[in-house]
């Protein structure tokens, strides 16, 4: 399927372009040759329907956010991203509505919240309204040209539900916001194409952090069991944590961390500023996803000089990954570990790419091949035919 080869470049709409005025969805247009330069082929858009405040609040699936724009945006934005071989993936939001949603009828008989949120109003998903409703939202905005359809919150809403309403006549591809759990389980009762790897993303930041290496080996353990059921949707960053720059302990190890994701298998997710090395707190407060949400300028040339290191960092790993597109369902071996040295390798068929990574003060001798020496907090790969 295409999704095998898809790198997306996850952009937050309203955070992105806050500081444009009216018909902000074509601020997005001036990005689409950055995203390619950088090696993505998709953009995987935060929510663009009418909604009360932050997107996912919403009032209306049919209608494009006053904020960004009208329909005829959003065909604009959707024909010149698919003239470029962009595919484009939406944000549906379905546990969860507005107080002001436009079919208060469809609420939970017991008034249940989302998470405590007084103003996100959870749906019933065992009325069968709501499941209609929900498919022909999805079909509403295939039909438009969409390719995917990001899932949020689906940990929260029954995963039956989405295998009756998923949409099955057409090659879209679906994942759902999964958070912890059995990630399989949920895929096979559900009929979703992947779920994202929250397991993964914890183990690389806190792995590097702790120099203790055993938790990403055990965490990849993990992974790999999960590739007999599906490909997992993979970041190192998104829309509803802290910025992967500021996560990190010590910045040396930014390129640890990237060499990591774009290593493993998975369908990877690169969230916009993370490519510039953005710094952002994520807080649990009002407003406290504004930091990691911010606006960017008209065009990449208003971007600061500081920050095109890491995205040609990025441009040279997705290189890899580009030359290497088994990468996507390889497993990955652990050949040597200690707290603050490993080496990965990922192998599919009789093609390996072998990842030596080492977070200590001095140098380390791996005894692997023709015992490589790795300086002090670098890494380096070794690829094989």
């Amino acid at each position: 399927m295409w999704a095998d080869h898809a790198i997306w470049w996850q952009i937050y709409p309203l955070g992105f372009t806050a500081d444009q005025p009216a018909h902000r969805l074509a601020h997005l247009e001036n990005w689409l040759d950055y995203a390619i330069e950088l090696g993505c082929n998709g953009l995987l858009l935060g929510p663009v329907f009418a909604s009360e405040t932050h997107g996912y609040d919403t009032i209306d699936h049919f209608r494009i956010d006053p904020r960004l724009g009208d329909d005829a945006d959003f065909d604009r934005l959707v024909a010149k991203a698919h003239d470029r071989g962009l595919r484009i993936a939406l944000d549906g939001v379905f546990n969860h509505v507005a107080r002001s949603f436009v079919h208060p009828e469809w609420f939970r008989a017991d008034g249940g919240t989302f998470e405590g949120h007084e103003h996100l109003i959870a749906l019933d998903h065992s009325n069968p309204a709501v499941a209609q409703y929900v498919g022909d939202v999805l079909r509403h905005w295939l039909d438009r040209g969409v390719d995917a359809w990001r899932l949020d919150a689906a940990y929260a809403v029954p995963p039956e539900f989405w295998r009756n309403v998923l949409p099955r006549d057409r090659d879209a591809w679906y994942f759902g916001e999964v958070i912890h759990g059995d990630y399989a389980g949920y895929v096979e009762k559900s009929g979703l194409d992947s779920v994202t790897q929250y397991e993964l993303w914890k183990a690389i930041w806190s792995s590097l952090n702790d120099g203790n290496f055993f938790e990403l080996s055990y965490a990849l353990g993990r992974h790999n069991a999960l590739l007999d059921t599906f490909v997992p949707q993979t970041f190192v960053g998104n829309h509803d944590v802290t910025r992967l720059a500021t996560r990190l302990e010590d910045e040396r190890h930014l390129g640890h961390a990237l060499a990591i994701l774009f290593t493993v298998a998975g369908v990877p997710s690169v969230y916009y500023g993370d490519e510039q090395a953005f710094r952002g707190l994520k807080e649990d407060r009002v407003g406290g996803d504004d930091a990691i949400r911010p606006a960017f300028p008209d065009t990449p040339e208003g971007l600061a000089s500081y920050g095109w290191p890491t995205y040609r960092l990025h441009q040279d790993l997705i290189g890899l990954r580009r030359r290497h597109p088994w990468l996507t369902h390889a497993r990955t071996t652990v050949e040597h570990v200690t707290n603050q040295t490993i080496a990965l390798r990922a192998r599919h068929g009789d093609e390996s790419v072998l990842l030596l990574l080492n977070v200590s003060d001095s140098d380390a001798e791996f005894p692997v091949e023709d015992a490589v020496v790795v300086p002090p907090h670098s890494w380096k790969f070794l690829t094989h035919p």
